[in-house]
């Protein structure tokens, strides 16, 4: 799997990347299932009719297109036509709140931005139907030179604009190929994660198509779902998720022997050993762990639990411990977007806050935490391990939780009390106002309660949540 062209070639305003890295291959061969497939000659169709309603549009090469979009076939198409157009991608997470997305919008100003018109599909559904809508909304330029846009969840500090280059992304993918343990061109990768975020973007959708692997989304996020996934197939079929995702498949009860399931790989917070030796006993394929960042991808793995919980730095990349205990990882340039700190990143080194050791013998990095004690938001499915799963500090996010629940249902109360129930002008203000703030989840009742394998109750699989 290689290129003519170096990943150092490769830029925003050159989008032949797009076609020699992600597109080329046979018309005929299958590259997504969804559950219908799609091939890679109706994947460029599909992915030329959008560039040509992008540019009518407004967006313009060296501009920039915010993509609002739940993951589906018209987010890829639409991630891929702008590429191809020799613009930015701008990826905002179909969750965000109006608000969030007017002040994203607001700040990097895109040439256009795509949302949904109409949404179909099951509330569970990995993958929805989508017709989406473009619409103008400047005609500036970029305001960088990166080829993706994303914005951190703030559960590592306050929420940042990152931005990576066509070049970092042509590495990453190409760094993966190098990676003993992935899927290979004809296999499958069930795909769990979102691809707004790095690993469903990269691991999954761009690692994909450029090694010849078909993504399978499960038609439900369900374990039962992800078994039939594996099962629809006779070529081998790797899982790709995050912690959550492990205990929907041990709960399930495989009908029968799966011999195309390999593997299954999380990024995420690092499993429980209780947690690793369920799923090994009840699948016995190996569960691997990897570890990256937002800025800069995939840092290091353990695709085989040889480690753990220490990985093998990925290839190209270096990983060094500070005189402090932290981990800095080898980042050629600056990540952020109109940020300039020197405690983040300096002299070629992306200071990643997290606490970890490297052995000088073998390389091995193990990581032992979060430096800082900022608590997580919003869980984003795509960050690195970040050693939240102490039950003290697990208790500490509750209590906030339960804090800001109450005085947000207070905050409506008094609205509602203002206003007698009514849709009066202080009602609309009141609304307009609590938009602006994060919205806690809602509480629901969860019988039974499950336990995960190494004893504390498992709030995912209790509350319903879906990652």
């Amino acid at each position: 799997m290689t290129m003519d062209r170096s990943a150092a070639e490769s830029t925003v305003d050159d989008p032949t990347w797009v076609d020699d890295l992600l597109l080329a291959g046979p018309v005929a061969e299958v590259c997504l299932r969804l559950p219908d497939p799609v091939d890679r000659g109706t994947l460029r169709r599909l992915v030329g009719e959008a560039q040509a309603r992008l540019t009518d549009a407004g967006l313009r090469p060296g501009g920039a297109a915010a993509l609002r979009l739940p993951p589906s076939l018209a987010y890829v198409v639409n991630l891929l036509a702008t590429w191809r157009s020799g613009a930015q991608a701008i990826l905002l997470d179909h969750r965000l709140t109006d608000h969030e997305v007017q002040r994203a919008l607001a700040r990097l100003t895109p040439q256009v931005v795509v949302a949904p018109v109409r949404t179909g599909g099951a509330a569970l559904k990995i993958f929805v139907d989508v017709t989406e809508g473009v619409t103008a909304y400047s005609d500036r330029p970029a305001g960088s030179p990166h080829a993706v846009i994303q914005l951190s969840s703030g559960s590592t500090g306050p929420s940042k604009v990152i931005g990576r280059s066509a070049a970092s992304l042509v590495a990453e993918v190409r760094r993966y190929t190098r990676i003993d343990g992935v899927a290979l061109p004809g296999e499958r990768i069930i795909l769990l994660p979102s691809m707004v975020h790095v690993l469903g973007l990269v691991g999954g959708l761009l690692y994909g198509l450029h090694a010849h692997v078909t993504l399978v989304p499960p038609d439900r996020l369900s374990g039962d779902a992800v078994l039939a996934a594996i099962a629809a197939d006779d070529t081998p079929a790797t899982v790709l998720g995050v912690p959550f995702h492990i205990g929907l498949l041990t709960s399930t009860r495989p009908t029968g022997p799966l011999p195309q399931f390999r593997r299954m790989t999380t990024g995420g917070e690092l499993v429980p050993p209780a947690v690793v030796t369920a799923f090994v006993d009840r699948f016995g394929v190996p569960l691997g762990n990897m570890y990256g960042m937002t800025e800069v991808g995939v840092i290091g793995t353990d695709l085989y639990g040889w480690h753990r919980p220490a990985i093998a730095p990925a290839p190209g990349i270096t990983v060094r411990e500070s005189a402090t205990g932290e981990l800095w990882v080898s980042c050629p340039d600056s990540p952020y977007v109109g940020l300039s700190d020197p405690d983040r990143w300096a002299d070629g080194w992306l200071h990643t806050r997290d606490a970890g050791t490297v052995d000088p013998g073998t390389g091995l990095v193990t990581v032992r935490g979060r430096l800082d004690s900022q608590v997580l938001r919003r869980r984003d499915e795509g960050r690195p391990h970040r050693g939240r799963g102490h039950p003290r500090r697990a208790a500490r996010r509750r209590r906030r939780r339960g804090r800001a629940r109450r005085r947000h249902h207070r905050v409506r109360a008094a609205g509602r009390a203002v206003v007698g129930g009514g849709a009066g002008e202080a009602a609309r203000r009141a609304a307009r106002r609590l938009q602006a703030a994060p919205h806690p989840a809602p509480a629901r009742p969860a019988a039974p309660h499950h336990h995960r394998q190494a004893g504390p109750l498992d709030r995912g699989v209790a509350g319903g949540h879906a990652v």
